[in-house]
């Protein structure tokens, strides 16, 4: 969707990831972000498919866009890229349905997705620079050792669902984590940091709406947001196809 106005070299980006097949909220996000102005482009996180119900209809909602997409361990999961020995036994489960889902298109387009990307002064990886489909980036201790394993100023990671901005403080080498609220704004600096714009289809810090950024390129601004979308609904469609009741419990509660 084009922003719309005066053409200029001004870009909205949508960052988003950790989709997993919930395809309810992944159209809540392309809504509310129509609502707030529309995007150019798409910058996805990996996990297009993993947990949730409609993993084909993600990818195909997804690739109707102008976009960049990197790879996520679920992505990977379900084009036997690595081996689901590594997943819980839930997500494995899930994995092996996803799986069975994908049409040799969404394979190839999946096979495609590469682990790390660089746009502008940005890098996009699913877990961390320094493991770029596993690590999940929670603490300030992995993070300052993960500044070290990116050359851009900034990092968008996804891969643990839950918002957060890490900052290193190069002067005393150390990394500070601040949470990523709900209508928050990042001005965006010389200070070098990480951030996670939580995810779309399975939040987990405790709110279950979806969770996106948006990053205005000429205020050099990330924008965060939250949307609510009937979680019913996803959740109905996996009990149809039998997915594990774990997996449908904590959509409620975004744990």
């Amino acid at each position: 969707m084009r922003w719309r106005g005066i053409v200029s070299r001004r870009m909205r980006y949508a960052i988003l990831g950790d989709i997993h097949g919930n395809l309810a909220a992944f159209k809540a996000v392309f809504r509310d972000m129509e609502l707030k102005g529309g995007w150019d482009k798409v910058w996805c996180l990996g996990d297009i498919v993993g947990y949730g119900p409609e993993p084909r209809e993600c990818i195909e909602l997804l690739r109707q866009y102008d976009h960049l997409c990197v790879a996520g361990n679920h992505d990977w999961g379900a084009i036997g890229k690595i081996d689901t020995s590594d997943f819980n036994p839930v997500a494995a489960r899930a994995c092996l349905w996803t799986a069975q889902q994908l049409t040799e298109h969404d394979i190839k387009y999946l096979e495609s997705l590469p682990v790390s990307l660089g746009q502008d002064d940005f890098t996009l990886v699913h877990g961390s620079p320094r493991h770029p489909i596993w690590e999940y980036l929670l603490s300030t201790s992995a993070a300052r050792e993960s500044f070290s394993y990116f050359k851009t100023s900034y990092c968008l990671i996804g891969h643990s669902h839950v918002p957060l901005i890490f900052e290193f403080q190069d002067k005393a080498g150390t990394c500070k984590v601040k949470k990523f609220p709900d209508g928050a704004r990042l001005e965006l600096s010389k200070q070098r940091l990480i951030i996670n714009p939580g995810g779309v289809g399975q939040p987990r810090d405790g709110d279950p709406r979806a969770s996106y950024g948006i990053y205005d390129s000429e205020a050099r601004v990330i924008y965060h947001y939250r949307v609510e979308y009937d979680v019913t609904v996803t959740q109905r469609k996996m009990t149809a196809v039998g997915l594990p009741l774990p997996l449908i419990s904590r959509l409620s509660y975004g744990m």
